[in-house]
């Protein structure tokens, strides 16, 4: 059962960062998404069988489209998020090379509902902010929350993030499964993994 003064304080911090992603002007945030690539690909070690699941960007989020150009270039598995409803888990549906993707609803794309599913073994994830430790602040829909529960081993998770996004701190709560990784176009940065 969630908190709810976490979750009071969590809603004030969703206001704040959604101001200072807006914030960023649209003139740099092409070069900042090209940054976030060359910071990814030397950070985060891929097996060529690794499949790593991105994402269609949202209005103002950090554009993963140059990892994911890169990554289909080089024949690296990809997979992309589908929202199925409120409260159910995403479905994580590979897209092939050279396979089109259809509108998925929220203004993404995914592939086609006919697409194998597959579990990751990376997931790129949008966020709203992050702080020092890799907490993760989301949107509140739980829509990660719930696929993370359901896979049968755990991703590593690297967010795709703008500098200007990190805040001071994010309460924490059971079900908040921390980054591996964050990644701005400044750089990646490493967490260590929360104690047990």
């Amino acid at each position: 059962m969630p908190d709810p003064k976490i979750e009071e304080a969590k809603a004030a911090l969703r206001l704040k960062a959604r101001s200072s992603r807006a914030a960023i002007l649209n003139s740099t945030r092409p070069d900042a998404a090209k940054a976030v690539a060359d910071h990814f690909f030397k950070a985060v070690a891929l097996r060529p069988a690794d499949i790593v699941a991105g994402y269609w960007r949202i209005k103002d989020e950090m554009d993963c489209q140059p990892i994911l150009v890169r990554l289909m270039d080089t024949f690296q598995p990809v997979c992309l998020p589908v929202v199925l409803g409120d409260e159910q888990p995403l479905e994580l549906r590979l897209w092939e090379q050279g396979a089109p993707l259809y509108e998925a609803g929220f203004g993404t794309l995914a592939p086609s509902e006919l697409a194998p599913q597959v579990e990751p073994d990376v997931i790129l994830m949008p966020l709203l902010g992050f702080d020092k430790r890799g907490t993760r602040l989301g949107y509140g829909g739980g829509y990660y929350d719930r696929t993370l529960e359901r896979l049968s081993r755990r991703p590593r998770l690297v967010g795709l993030a703008f500098a200007a996004q990190e805040l001071d701190d994010i309460p924490r709560e059971a079900h908040d499964v921390p980054l591996d990784i964050i990644v701005t176009e400044h750089g990646a940065r490493h967490f260590e993994p929360a104690p047990a």
